[in-house]
């Protein structure tokens, strides 16, 4: 497949470029590229996750989307060793905006094994800032469960006088569970108006134990291959990226580039039925930005592609009698991104924002043949140049009443088109392929969706020991390719088409509507005057209308009456649009214990409810985390930072019926957590789990990870993913 870029997004990213070299070189006075923050308090406060916690996790995990687990309100879906699905009050994955130094990546896998967060290693990671619920538009657009901005580091550059710049990090790190071991590496080279940067990571892991026997069975369906008891399946991971940027500076202004490759030879999913055996991703990025009299201006183009295998690992059956050699299966997208906005200072009370967005997306999803029986003669086609094209534009005013009040409104309007060409299967008869490919080519699969955002957030200061934030806000999310254009209502095919984890098949249906989200939150910060403690309570609720949920599936061969009524065994299901309420309560507070001569004793802690229900049928949604609480006690002398962390999280009884989810019991869990930090150097030690418990993952999905995962009901059913046992670790970072 050929890629073209459109004429006007080709005009738009020159005349970008362009005007912004000449405003680089129009400079005679090289300086420090500042630009100026909002003169006025924003009325929506981020939880940032800055470079210091950051650093603290090195050693702990390499999975970036686990750098939120500390952030009130967001919890993770299981999924591969380095590509867990961040969750925010109970919406995850597409219904969330995620950006990677201002990039929106789409996941290129019927699985999504290669989401967002997965592109940048946490080793290259700045900060994090994280809109939970209500979520300004000027940060939104095509999400309805908040937004999530990861960046690294920006460029530096030599001080006005100094001849240049050269600095450095090399880190390293070991975790005992499974092996894991990993490093990382970055370099800058700089004078006062030219930097150029490197940064890389790499990590490998085996397959990770939990803290006791969790299945009943060792085979997998490989001869001579077998796990222990014990041992979690298809968990293994290797990930290697690399990052190199170069930038010019001119007195407030900015151009910079980064050019970014990621390979990932193999990624083990315990909860998916195929494991990604080759993944990679280049990509470039430009932005200029720059400060004026007036406000800011920030530009970016960028392009984005992957090629994606799947297949099956050693711990699945390979081969099926004597017809069938492995499945293989293959995806290809490709990006082409531009983002604009603009920050006006109208007053010194009021700010304007405003700003516009493209974005081209392409995606091919295909399965060779592979032996001489029912995967064969021809290619299964299960999107064919599939097309999701995304336009647009936003205003947002902020305004400052007096000293305590600060208001937002805003607006968004997105033009989004979904299209996919005509399919076919193996060419066989087998499980209603041909008649499935006549039905679903019968159709026109063209679909255009008009969505409009609005957001109204107001900060209310009464005191220096109190914090009022209320929000209100209309959201809207298309669905994915995958939602809408996967065809097959067979078995085998289905359950290739599975972004959960749950274990069953999964058809798409091209009359879905946008979600539209209704939500309202209140945060409550009550806190010192200096900040020395702090409580922070956030209620929320969410009305989705044309909620995404699944049905099951009901028409052809396939759909049988078992499936449709079946409650012990992994079923197929079919997207569908229903209605859909969320709510819940976050808590989270901070306090210093003591200041005495043996150090600095403070305590932390977190509470998370969330609660979802399908407003149609009554069911639970599905993977809505239970109750679950984290107490930290921390101590801080010299250059030592220890903590103690206990974790609790209740019964998960609240299931979704429609998916046979599976209950996980509650739980508790201890880590100690200890650094040392002297000149340039850190060491971190530790252990996770430090009482071996067996415990399931309320996130985690159905166990999947060995044996003859190419049948939807060859494997057993029941049996959640296992979080890991006891593992000890260690990481050292030296900067130069």
């Amino acid at each position: 497949m050929k890629y073209r870029i459109k004429p006007v997004t080709a005009a738009v990213a020159v005349a970008l470029s362009a005007f912004a070299v000449q405003q680089t070189q129009a400079q005679t006075t090289l300086g420090e590229v500042v630009v100026k923050t909002s003169k006025i308090r924003d009325a929506v406060t981020p939880e940032e996750i800055g470079s210091a916690e950051i650093a603290a996790q090195h050693a702990i995990t390499r999975d970036t989307a686990s750098l939120l687990r500390d952030v009130p309100g967001v919890h993770l879906y299981g999924a591969g060793g380095v590509s867990s699905l961040p969750v925010i009050h109970g919406l995850a994955d597409d219904r969330l905006r995620i950006t990677v130094d201002g990039m929106d990546f789409i996941s290129s896998c019927a699985n999504h094994m290669n989401p967002p967060l997965s592109y940048i290693d946490p080793t290259n990671v700045a900060k994090i800032r994280v809109y939970a619920g209500v979520t300004p538009v000027s940060v939104g657009g095509d999400s309805i469960g908040g937004t999530i901005i990861a960046e690294s580091a920006p460029p530096q550059f030599a001080a006005p006088g100094q001849r240049s710049l050269i600095k450095g990090e090399i880190g390293t790190f070991f975790r005992s569970n499974n092996n894991a071991i990993g490093g990382n590496l970055s370099a800058t080279l700089a004078n006062e108006f030219f930097s150029i940067n490197y940064s890389g990571a790499i990590t490998t892991a085996d397959n990770y134990k939990a803290g006791g026997n969790f299945k009943t069975t060792t085979a997998t369906g490989r001869p001579g291959h077998t796990l222990p008891l014990d041992e979690v399946g298809s968990t293994a991971y290797k990930s290697l990226t690399h990052t190199v940027g170069v930038a010019l500076r001119a007195d407030n202004h900015l151009l910079e580039a980064k050019l970014g490759y990621q390979n990932v030879p193999y990624q083990f999913y315990p909860n998916q039925r195929m494991d990604m055996l080759d993944n990679e991703q280049k990509r470039v990025n430009v932005r200029y930005l720059g400060q004026y009299d007036w406000g800011t201006v920030d530009g970016r183009v960028y392009y984005e592609a992957v090629d994606h295998y799947m297949n099956f690992s050693d711990d699945k059956q390979l081969v099926y009698g004597t017809a069938l050699n492995g499945m293989p299966m293959y995806s290809r997208g490709r990006t082409l991104g531009f983002n604009l906005k603009g920050d006006i200072d109208l007053t010194s009370n009021d700010l304007l924002r405003v700003g516009m967005l493209y974005q081209h997306y392409t995606l091919e999803d295909w399965w060779p043949p592979s032996g001489t029986g029912a995967m064969s003669p021809l290619t299964f086609e299960n999107i064919n140049d599939g097309k999701r094209d995304r336009i647009g534009v936003f205003a947002e005013w902020e305004r400052r009443f007096g000293s305590q009040w600060t208001t937002l409104l805003g607006a968004r309007y997105e033009h989004l088109e979904t299209d996919a060409n005509n399919v076919h299967g193996y060419g066989n008869m087998m499980g209603n392929q041909i008649p499935d490919t006549n039905a679903f080519n019968a159709r026109g699969h063209k679909r255009t969706d008009d969505n409009v955002d609005v957001t109204a957030l107001a900060r209310y200061t009464p005191g220096d020991m109190i914090d009022l934030e209320l929000g209100l806000a209309r959201k809207v999310r298309t669905p994915n390719l995958y939602e809408r254009y996967a065809w097959s209502t067979w078995s085998m095919a289905a359950i290739m088409n599975n972004f959960v984890g749950d274990g069953n098949g999964y058809v798409g249906n091209m009359d879905l509507k946008p979600e539209k989200a209704y939500t309202a939150s209140l945060t409550i910060d009550l806190h010192a005057v200096d900040r020395e403690w702090e409580v922070k309570a956030t209620p929320y609720f969410t009305y989705v209308n044309d909620y995404v949920d699944a049905i099951r599936c009901s028409s052809g061969p396939n759909c049988t009456v078992t499936n449709a009524t079946t409650g012990n065994q992994f079923v197929i299901l079919q997207y569908a649009n229903q209605s859909a309420h969320l709510y819940g309560l976050d808590l989270s507070g901070r306090t210093v214990l003591a200041k005495t001569s043996l150090g600095e004793f403070g305590l932390r802690g977190l509470m998370n409810y969330t609660r979802g229900e399908n407003k149609k049928t009554g069911d639970e949604l599905y993977n809505m985390m239970p109750l679950n609480g984290k107490v930290t006690f921390t101590h801080q002398y010299s250059g030592w930072s220890s903590a103690v962390e206990l974790v609790g999280v209740a019964r998960k009884s609240s299931v979704s019926s429609v998916r046979n989810e599976i209950h996980t019991g509650s739980y508790f869990l201890t880590h100690l957590r200890t650094s040392y930090t002297w000149k340039n150097m850190r060491l971190d030690l530790g252990v996770e789990n430090l009482f071996d418990r067996l415990y399931a993952l309320p996130l985690g999905g159905a166990y999947t990870g060995q044996g003859m995962t190419m049948g939807i009901n060859g494997i057993p059913y029941g049996i959640a993913v296992p979080g890991m046992g006891r593992s000890v670790y260690a990481g050292l970072n030296i900067k130069f």
